[in-house]
């Protein structure tokens, strides 16, 4: 059994490496109409977040640009690609179902319409064994509320 366990934390960590080497959407969005700056200052992560939205409010397109961990970047990616097509509500559910995922390693209560989403996310559901870098994971997250908000700002801490 712990082979398959094995298996899957070497996937993990490649989706991770993957992502945190060559970030998806990793550009600046000129015609974004939310955007916001994201800083982790323990760990020096920061980033801007830009969003444009459709004219019924969905998120049509998410991008970022900044500098930070793999772990900060691979998050970021993998979340500017889960949220195209989501209101912001569903955005900001799946912001909290994700900080319960980096937090406790599970997300006991995500069922449908957002599971499939969160699955794409499982590959940072390990940074839970290292809590110093639940902050890293969960950046782009917050970056993603405070924009969303109208909010210009957000931290980690």
């Amino acid at each position: 059994m712990s082979g398959l366990f094995d298996d899957l934390r070497d996937l993990y960590q490649e989706v991770i490496l993957d992502h945190g080497r060559k970030p998806r959407n990793y550009r600046r969005l000129d015609d974004a109409n939310l955007t916001a700056r994201g800083d982790n200052p323990m760990c020096g992560d920061r980033m801007e977040l830009f969003v444009k939205t459709a004219p019924d409010g969905t998120i049509q397109q998410a991008a970022f640009q900044g500098r930070g961990c793999a772990i900060s970047m691979a998050s970021a990616s993998l979340m500017t690609e889960t949220v195209q097509g989501k209101s912001p509500d569903q955005a900001r559910e799946m912001a909290e179902k994700f900080r319960t995922l980096a937090m406790t390693g599970t997300c006991p209560d995500c069922g449908e319409p957002i599971a499939e989403d969160m699955e794409r996310l499982a590959p940072l559901s390990g940074v839970h064994e290292f809590p110093s870098r639940v902050k890293c994971a969960t950046l782009a997250w917050h970056t993603l509320n405070a924009a969303l908000d109208g909010a210009k700002e957000a931290s980690s801490e």
